[in-house]
């Protein structure tokens, strides 16, 4: 049985974008419409089967790394 999405707008996910994803994480699921029509989703990530860590650059540096210090290096 398939779980029944709540909805947000696009400016309300954007205006609490922290809320939703304490949200998401506690398995909420919800349908992000804009103009009154769906645009995607947002739901709880699968980490068991369909997550795969390449690197964790938070071991690197506190706080991670930033983007032009990693594609400088390549």
């Amino acid at each position: 049985m398939r779980k029944i999405k709540e909805i947000v707008g696009v400016k309300e996910l954007r205006k609490n974008l922290e809320l939703y994803i304490a949200e998401v994480t506690k398995g909420r699921s919800f349908m992000v419409l804009r103009r009154s029509k769906p645009v995607f989703s947002i739901g709880p990530v699968d980490t068991e089967e369909n997550w795969v860590e390449a690197v964790d650059f938070t071991k690197i540096k506190t706080g991670g790394v930033k983007i032009e210090a990693v594609l400088s290096r390549l």
